[in-house]
């Protein structure tokens, strides 16, 4: 299973999108596809996101069963402890002078 969900993203890519997945939200999109399908999607995503934000998650054999990229500005950012990928937060002050 693969997850991206996208914030402020251009039509042309939210386009592109929707040819591999399904879009069940505005700017949610689900499917099922290989690893090689899902890298060349994330370049896809990666070179049209401009000044907008994504996330893409998927099911993987990790300890908590999925794993996930990030792109653009957001408060949460991801981060490792001890081998296990969790979301850290930015205050919101140190966030507004950033993003």
């Amino acid at each position: 299973m693969l997850v991206i969900v996208v914030e402020n993203a251009p039509d042309r890519l939210r386009g592109r999108l929707a040819v591999w997945l399904l879009e069940i939200r505005a700017g949610v999109y689900v499917g099922k596809v290989s690893r090689r399908v899902r890298e060349m999607i994330w370049r896809t995503v990666a070179e049209g996101i401009a000044d907008g934000n994504a996330v893409m998650s998927w099911s993987t054999n990790t300890e908590s069963g999925f794993d996930f990229l990030t792109l653009g500005a957001n408060r949460r950012i991801p981060l490792e402890f001890d081998g296990v990928k969790l979301v850290s937060f930015l205050p919101e002050a140190a966030f507004a002078t950033e993003g």
